[in-house]
């Protein structure tokens, strides 16, 4: 359990930055790169859904195997799975909307509650019998594969939202 809440754990700081600078700079990035931010938005509307259908077709066999040293695990599910277009447009949106400094704050607030849920729901799991863990398990499936239906239909909004704003 150790080993996994360090992995949670740096995962969730590189996450937090990544979403802090994105509060914090928004459109300035996209700006220095050249690049419309309703493309990303676009781009990540496409990526959300892969997702999305991913979770609801596979359910936890869509979920990564990691193996390695522990700082390139954070990353590795820090990049893919916890920061992606979707989170980083909803960053970009909470700096404009609430000003850098309280989206920053906000996002903070958001990466530790998010981090002391799953530490919880983990060590709920692991204080089950292993026949309850099973039970767990396939409740969590369902879950995933309803948040698939969740993802997709945000992703299907970025897309929309991006044309709207592009057109």
């Amino acid at each position: 359990m150790g080993t996994f809440i360090q992995v949670l754990l740096r995962a969730s700081i590189i996450s937090g930055a990544i979403y802090v600078l994105f509060a914090v700079f928004g459109q300035a990035i996209f700006q220095a790169l050249g690049v419309d931010f309703e493309a990303f938005r676009v781009f990540g509307g496409i990526v959300l859904i892969s997702f999305a259908l991913s979770f609801i077709l596979q359910g936890k066999k869509s979920m990564i195997t990691t193996r390695g040293e522990l700082s390139t695990i954070a990353a590795e599910v820090a990049l893919p799975f916890i920061v992606g277009a979707g989170t980083i447009t909803l960053s970009i949106l909470a700096g404009e909307a609430l000003n850098p400094a309280r989206g920053a704050i906000t996002i903070t607030a958001v990466m530790i509650t998010n981090f002391v849920v799953v530490i919880c729901l983990a060590l709920l799991r692991q204080s089950l019998k292993p026949r309850l863990q099973i039970v767990f398990d396939k409740n969590a499936e369902i879950l995933l594969r309803i948040n698939g239906f969740i993802v997709g239909a945000y992703g299907v909004d970025l897309i929309i939202t991006g044309l709207r704003y592009l057109f």
